[in-house]
């Protein structure tokens, strides 16, 4: 799964280093980092908890 993460991030050129900080901030928690509705989301106890998003010109959980 981290393939289409990288590639979703890659993709958000302009906000590339907001959205790489964002997903550092999960990498040492227990949560399943997956694609939904086509955007990063990451999932605890099988409930999705947070999703990462990228707009035009800001990106946002």
């Amino acid at each position: 799964m981290g393939d289409k993460i990288a590639h979703y991030i890659l993709k958000n050129e302009k906000l590339r280093k907001e959205l790489e900080l964002l997903r550092s901030v999960f990498s040492d928690l227990p949560v399943i980092e997956t694609i939904k509705w086509g955007a990063p989301t990451y999932v605890f106890q099988e409930k999705k908890i947070v999703g990462l998003a990228a707009f035009k010109k800001y990106c946002g959980l």
